[in-house]
């Protein structure tokens, strides 16, 4: 057995040598670009902002090393130019020679990766991406220059990634983004608090704008805006790389992906296609879908070294949970946001809250901002978010466990999670959203969202906001009334109104107040959140800003 394996990184190498565990004598060959196979490439931006010092770091393995233990045939500045599917062969041309070579096989794996994308903005030469060994090579050749200014272009992850590592480096720094927020898996009211951190810890954020021109030493925007620009980053996205795929006339889906089934096989029985390349199937819809996640190339390499091999295989679904750093936030997505459910015509629930990392008696514990979203019948759990300091990793991971694992919102109050002070609650927040999704589904209790008050308020709701009086002293959502909730039952005759919207902090004294409210007669409703998640939502913000 002759496989060839064009591109060396998560899912080449992952492919390569699970091929070689699972057989000894086959003959495997890889073909790379670059300079370099079986990089850390989620771990440039940080050789940039020198918290990885040195970049023998993010070299996990070397054209010899995988010889030495895999007897692996690893071919670095070799690119293929075309693949003859008739020949069953591969052009080859090396990069440093310039000599041009055919190479034959049985199996064909494409892992070419994605290319970034690079837009007709005049100017745009001057812009630098980062998705190689190369190319962080390069930004930090220039960041040692030691610039005054910099620009990164696009609020996806790695945009965000990059500008934090920037400011690192102690170079003043904008991040520019056409969309009205960053880290577009996001919710609004969640992407705020990443916002809210960027430029705090010094970013100048330029959001819902775009760039028009990037000239010698500056950069221009479509609203008019001049930066200053000494380095200028491009991180507005990736592309699948298909144009070889193309070539050889294999099939391309219908996001703009290598097309394969479930064993990554390509419309070419003989050659199959993982990682960024690929297109993926959407666990939630069954449609096709693209999530350049390391995790999954890794995984689609050892389905196709697997397949190759004869071995039963398992179908990969991707739910498409991720995890950003940025500054001293860490951010977690699962599934889908409500954008896309809204926009997919999905009914859903959405459930906010913003528990403590660990217990809250037990010294350091940081407060974190969660949302979940579910069908409103079955309970299915249709994504998640989360924004903090701690803890946010393991509660994202757990939820998209849940999700595999068919588990249903009210059934994550069933879970019986690991508890000490130091490392959780008693009810942990997981089961928190569990018991809140139980009550919505049942009945029990109806709640509104941050973006409802104002039709709320219209319908003729009055709006109770039951925290401390010296809370709500420090901020309050316009023409709330303020009642604490343990006065609620001595000013019961100030409530002249049937329907009561009822907001405290986070929403659980409103859920407390609210079930009284009930057993009182009144129509009331909850604040989903409470007053935090609408203190971060856009429209606080627009309040704000007009104040």
């Amino acid at each position: 057995m002759k496989i060839v394996i064009i591109g060396g990184v998560a899912g080449g190498m992952s492919a390569a040598t699970r091929a070689r565990r699972l057989d000894a004598s086959a003959e495997i060959i890889v073909l790379e670009k670059s300079g370099h196979v079986s990089y850390a490439n989620c771990g440039l931006p940080y050789y940039v902002g020198g918290v990885i010092e040195e970049e023998k770091d993010l070299l996990l393995q070397t054209p010899e090393s995988l010889h030495a233990r895999f007897r692996l045939d690893v071919r670095i500045s070799s690119e293929v130019t075309v693949i003859n599917r008739a020949s069953k062969t591969v052009s080859v041309r090396n990069l440093l020679t310039k000599e041009l070579s055919e190479i034959s096989y049985d199996k064909l794996i494409l892992s070419p990766g994605a290319s970034p994308i690079v837009p007709p903005i005049p100017g745009v030469e001057r812009a630098m991406t980062l998705r190689t060994v190369e190319d962080v090579e390069r930004i930090t050749n220039r960041v040692h220059e030691k610039p005054a200014n910099a620009v990164v272009i696009g609020g996806g992850f790695i945009g965000v990634e990059i500008a934090e590592n920037l400011i690192h480096r102690g170079i003043k720094t904008a991040l520019v983004e056409a969309m009205p927020q960053v880290l577009a898996p996001l919710d609004p009211e969640m992407a705020s608090l990443v916002a809210k951190e960027m430029a705090l810890q010094g970013v100048e954020l330029h959001l819902a704008d775009g760039v028009s021109t990037i000239d010698p030493t500056t950069v221009t925007l479509t609203s008019g805006a001049v930066l200053p620009a000494d380095l200028v980053i491009l991180a507005i996205g990736v592309r699948p790389d298909t144009s070889l795929a193309k070539a050889a006339d294999i099939k391309v889906g219908t996001r703009g992906g290598i097309e394969v089934d479930d064993f990554n096989r390509t419309s070419d029985p003989d050659i199959y296609a993982v990682g960024d390349a690929a297109e993926k199937v959407d666990a939630l819809d069954g449609e096709a879908t693209l999530v350049p996640l390391a995790n999954l190339a890794n995984r689609h390499g050892r389905v196709a070294a697997d397949h190759i091999s004869g071995l039963i295989t398992r179908p990969v679904k991707t739910i498409g949970t991720a995890i950003v750093k940025v500054f001293d936030l860490m951010i977690a997505t699962t599934g889908w946001n409500e954008k896309r459910l809204s926009a997919d015509g999905r009914p859903f629930m959405a459930i906010h809250t913003h528990p403590n990392s660990h217990a809250g008696y037990y010294p350091d514990a940081k407060q974190m901002a969660l949302k979940l979203l579910f069908d409103p019948t079955t309970g299915e759990i249709l994504g998640a978010q989360g924004v903090g300091i701690e803890g946010v990793d393991k509660r994202i991971d757990v939820i998209a466990t849940a999700i595999r694992g068919d588990i249903t919102a009210p059934e994550l109050a069933d879970l019986e999670l690991a508890y000490a002070p130091p490392f959780g609650s008693a009810k942990d927040p997981v089961n928190m959203l569990g018991y809140i999704s139980e009550n919505l589904i049942s009945g029990l209790l109806e709640t509104a969202q941050w973006n409802q008050i104002d039709s709320f308020v219209e319908k003729g709701f009055d709006l109770i906001d039951v925290r401390s009086a010296e809370e709500f002293s420090r901020g309050s959502i316009p023409g709330a009334v303020s009642m604490p909730i343990d006065e609620i039952r001595d000013r019961i005759s100030e409530l002249t109104k049937k329907n009561i919207l009822v907001n405290c902090q986070v929403g659980q004294r409103g859920h407390t107040a609210t079930m009284l409210l009930k057993e009182l007669g009144f129509n009331a409703i909850n604040l989903d959140g409470g007053y935090l998640t609408w203190s971060n939502s856009p429209i606080a913000n627009k309040e704000k800003a007009h104040v």
